[in-house]
C-alpha cells in the first residue's frame, strides 16, 4: 500500500478460527491464516469485495475539519488526524443471518487506549449485501478493501473531466464545478482571485458509488462529506466524516445488471412528457417581442421546437459575469408583457414555454417593480438558513448576495412548493430549470440537523420538492424541471439533469469534452437523463471590454457551436442556452447557414424520437441510461474501458462526436458489429477496430447497427444525411 494511504502500516490483528458463513446467496470467509475477510455471490460465482491480507480494513479516529463556503466553492482544511494503526478482530458471531464482527483499535498491541469498533453483514436481496460499520467516540470512519491492478473504476456521481478514477484521489462533495478546472493560466487567476476555478474533481452531482470492469459495485448510503483514494493500484479507501458507515456491494454477470441494481438504490428517472422531446428546447431571453421575432427566424429555416425555455422571465440583472436574473420568483411583466396571448400562440402550434427557479432569494427592492417579496415572506416565516449571530446567512454569487432557503424545515419545504404552484404552474409553463442546491455553507444554523448532514443531502430534497410540487399540482408526466446539482438518491427524484455550467471551449477539463465525460460517467451513476446546454455556458471575456487575452478570455465560436449542436442530437434532451454573455457568444442565428445546420440535426433528433423514448422506457424500468458507456454492451473488449469521448445511444448507435477544430478525419473505434455509417451508408463489418473517416462540418462519426429499428428509422429521409 503506499506511502500516504491512511492504512499504510497498519496491522489487522485476530486469533479468531477461520470460518465460512452462508448470508443467502453470499458466502462470507474468514481466513485466521491470511487474516483476510472475503464475500463472494457463489450463484454468479463474483466476488463482491476481499480486504487486504494482514492489513486493516477499516480505522475510525476522530478529527477537526473547517469547511469553508465561496460562491458554491469549498475548501477542506483538515487538521492532521491520527488513526490507529492497529485493528484487532475479538469476536465473529453468526445469528438470523446476520453476522457480526467486533474489535477493538489500538496504536499498537500494547496500547492501553482503545476504540471499540463492529462491522455488520446482512443480505438485503439476491444481488446486495449490507455493511454497517460503526465505531465508537469518533467522526471519521476509513475503509479499505483490494482491487486489480488493471480494474477500472467508473461512477461516482457525474464526473466532468476523468471517466475511469483508478488512480485517483478525490472527494465527494456537491459544489459548483469551476471556471476552468485545470485550463491555465485561467483556473489560476479564478482560483487566486475569485476561489472560483474548481478542479478536475469538482461536481454539482458527485455520489459515493461505483462500478467496476470486474462487474462489481458499491453504493454507500451516507450524505457525510467523504473521500476516495484510489492512487494504489491494488486497493481502495474510502474515508467517511462521519462515526458509521452503511453501504451496499453487490455484482453481477453483465454490466447492464449491475445499472438494474445500482439504480434500486438511487432510484430511477420517469418517462419525460410526450410534448418535451419533439424538436428542439430554445433557450432566449429578451421579451416577448424577441420571442416572436426569434420564433418568425426558426420557423423560415423549419426547426422543429417543442419549447421556448425563458429564464428571464423574472427579470434581468447586469453582474460582473455578464447578465443575470432577479431571484424574486415572479412573471416580470414589463419585460415580458402580453405572457398568457404569447404562450397561447406557442401552445397552439404545440410549443410550450419553460422557465426557471433556484433555492435562493434576493430582497427585489433595488428592482422596484415587484408584487410579492418572497425574501422577506421566508425572512419572517423563518425560512432561511442562519449564520451563526443567527442572523438571514447571506452567500456571495457573483457581485451580489442571496439568501438561501431552509429545507431542514419542513414548513419551509411547504411554503416553496406553494411558490412553485403559485408562481410557475399558475403562468402555464410546462417545466424549469431547477438550478443551484450546492451552496449549503458548513458554518449554517439549520431548522434540524447539522450542515454536515445536510450538505449533499439537499440537492435531493431540491429535486424532491420540484418533483412533489408537479405531483400536487396534478401535472405529474405533463410538466419537467431539470437540475444540476445532485446526490445519491437524486435520480429518484428529478425529471431530467444537466451538467451545469461548461467552459465555452474545446478542453477535456472544462468544455466540450467535459460535456461527454459528464453524459457518460452519470449514466454509469443512475442519472440516466441528461444534456448539456448546446455551445457551453461559461464565457470569460471582460464584460464590455472589447479587447480579449489569449487563453484567459474565452466566448463560444461558431465551430465550437456547430459541433455542439451535432453531438447534442444524439442526447436526451436538444436545448440550447446563451450562455453568461449573449453578446459575446456566437449564437444559433448568427447567420443562415448555421442556422440550417441547427434545423438539421434538430430533425434528426426529432427523428430519433421513437427510438429515444424507448429508451426512456428503459431508464423508468431499468434504470439504464440513454447515453452509455460502450462497455456496457461490449464488457469483454478491454479496447472500449477507457473510450470517454465516445459513447452509444441506446444499444444500436455509436456516436463519436468531433471534439476538436479545424478536423476533417475523425479516428474511432467500431467494436464487433456490422456499423452502418449514418453519412455515407457505408457498412462497417468490425471485429473490434480502430477507423479513421471524414467527418467534415455537419457529419460527425456516427454509426448504426445494421439491421436494426434504428436503422431502418433513419433510412426514411436521406435528405438529412447526405
Amino acid at each position: 500500500m503506499k506511502q500516504n494511504s491512511l492504512f499504510f502500516k497498519s496491522s489487522l490483528v485476530s486469533d479468531c478460527p477461520s470460518e465460512c458463513f452462508q448470508l443467502g446467496p453470499f458466502e462470507v470467509k474468514w481466513n485466521c491464516e491470511q487474516l483476510c475477510l472475503s464475500v463472494e455471490n457463489t450463484q454468479i460465482n463474483k466476488e463482491l469485495f476481499r480486504t487486504p491480507q494482514g492489513s486493516a480494513f477499516m480505522l475510525a479516529a476522530a478529527g477537526q475539519a473547517e469547511i469553508r463556503e465561496s460562491r458554491g466553492f469549498f475548501e477542506v482544511d483538515e487538521k492532521e488526524t491520527h488513526y490507529p494503526k492497529e485493528q484487532q478482530l475479538l469476536s465473529i458471531e453468526f445469528s438470523e443471518q446476520v453476522l457480526v464482527f467486533q474489535g477493538v483499535l489500538k496504536e499498537s498491541r500494547s496500547s492501553k487506549e482503545s476504540r471499540s469498533w463492529s462491522l455488520k453483514l446482512q443480505s438485503i436481496d439476491n444481488e446486495q449485501l449490507r455493511m454497517s460499520f460503526k465505531a465508537e467516540s469518533c467522526n471519521r470512519l476509513a475503509f479499505s478493501f483490494s482491487a486489480l491492478s488493471e480494474e477500472c473504476f467508473w461512477g461516482f456521481g457525474e464526473q466532468l473531466s476523468i471517466l475511469n478514477l483508478k488512480g485517483h484521489q478525490f472527494p465527494i462533495l456537491s459544489q459548483e464545478p469551476g471556471i476552468g478546472r485545470g485550463v491555465e493560466p485561467l483556473t489560476w487567476i479564478m482560483n487566486t482571485f475569485f476561489k472560483a476555478g474548481g478542479s478536475l474533481y469538482h461536481s454539482n452531482a458527485p455520489a459515493p458509488l461505483f462500478l467496476t470492469s470486474e462487474r462489481r459495485g458499491f453504493v454507500s448510503e451516507q450524505k457525510e462529506f467523504c473521500r476516495f483514494d484510489l492512487t494504489d493500484q491494488d486497493s481502495v479507501v474510502l474515508e467517511n466524516f462521519s462515526g458509521e458507515l452503511n453501504a451496499r456491494f453487490f455484482a453481477a454477470a453483465k454490466p447492464l445488471e449491475l445499472l438494474e441494481i445500482l439504480t434500486r438504490t438511487t432510484g430511477r428517472m420517469p418517462v419525460l412528457p410526450e410534448w418535451s422531446d419533439t424538436g428542439a428546447v430554445i433557450g432566449i431571453q429578451g421579451g416577448t417581442a424577441r420571442v416572436r421575432s426569434f420564433l418568425e427566424r426558426l420557423e423560415e429555416h423549419d426547426v422543429p421546437i417543442s419549447a421556448f425555455w425563458l429564464q428571464d422571465w423574472v427579470g434581468q440583472r447586469t453582474t460582473s459575469v455578464g447578465k443575470q436574473l432577479w431571484w424574486n420568483w415572479e412573471l416580470d411583466q414589463q419585460h415580458y408583457p402580453q405572457w398568457n396571448e404569447l404562450r397561447e400562440e406557442l401552445e397552439a402550434k404545440e410549443i410550450f414555454l419553460m422557465s426557471y427557479i433556484n433555492p435562493f432569494l434576493v430582497d427585489p427592492q433595488e428592482k422596484g417593480d415587484f408584487e410579492r417579496n418572497l425574501f422577506q415572506e421566508a425572512k419572517e416565516h423563518g425560512f432561511l438558513i442562519k449564520d451563526v449571530q443567527g442572523e438571514v446567512y447571506l452567500i456571495l454569487n457573483t457581485s451580489f448576495s442571496a439568501a438561501l432557503l431552509d429545507l431542514s424545515n419542513p414548513q419551509a419545504c411547504v411554503w416553496i412548493k406553494s411558490v412553485i404552484k403559485e408562481q410557475l404552474l399558475s403562468t402555464g409553463v410546462r417545466g424549469w430549470m431547477a438550478d443551484f442546491g450546492e451552496a449549503l455553507p458548513f458554518d449554517a444554523q439549520l431548522y434540524s440537523g447539522t450542515p454536515e448532514q445536510w450538505h449533499n443531502r439537499y440537492p435531493e430534497v431540491w429535486a424532491q420538492i420540484n418533483r412533489e410540487a408537479i405531483a400536487e399540482a396534478g401535472l405529474e408526466g405533463q410538466v419537467l424541471f431539470f437540475n444540476r446539482s445532485g446526490y445519491t438518491a437524486s435520480p429518484q427524484y428529478s425529471t431530467l439533469f444537466w451538467m451545469g455550467d461548461q467552459l465555452t471551449a474545446w478542453a477535456k477539463e472544462d468544455g466540450i469534452k467535459s460535456a461527454v465525460v459528464g453524459l457518460i460517467s452519470s449514466g454509469l451513476s443512475g442519472i440516466s437523463l441528461n444534456h448539456g446546454d448546446i455551445g457551453g455556458y461559461t464565457a470569460t471575456t471582460f464584460p464590455n471590454v472589447p479587447i480579449t487575452i489569449p487563453k484567459i478570455s474565452y466566448h463560444r465560436g461558431r465551430e465550437l457551436l456547430l459541433r455542439w449542436i451535432e453531438f447534442s442530437a444524439f442526447t436526451a434532451f436538444f436545448r440550447t442556452h446563451e450562455g453568461n454573455q449573449p453578446d459575446r457568444n456566437v449564437q444559433i442565428d448568427a447567420d443562415d447557414e448555421l442556422l440550417a445546420h441547427f434545423a438539421r440535426f434538430a430533425k434528426i433528433y426529432e427523428q430519433l424520437r421513437p427510438y429515444r423514448r424507448e429508451l426512456m422506457r428503459e431508464a423508468a424500468a431499468k434504470g439504464w441510461p440513454i447515453v452509455r458507456h460502450m462497455w456496457l454492451h461490449f464488457p469483454d473488449d478491454p479496447e472500449v474501458f477507457n473510450l470517454d469521448l465516445q459513447f452509444m445511444l441506446g444499444s444500436q448507435v455509436v456516436v463519436a462526436p468531433v471534439l476538436d477544430p479545424n478536423v476533417q478525419k475523425l479516428k474511432l473505434y467500431l467494436p464487433s458489429g456490422n456499423w452502418r455509417h449514418l453519412w455515407t451508408k457505408t457498412v462497417f463489418n468490425s471485429s473490434g477496430e480502430w477507423i479513421t473517416i471524414e467527418a467534415p462540418i455537419g457529419a460527425p462519426g456516427v454509426f448504426v447497427l445494421e439491421g436494426t429499428d434504428v436503422d431502418r428509422l433513419l433510412s426514411d429521409d436521406d435528405s438529412l444525411y447526405n
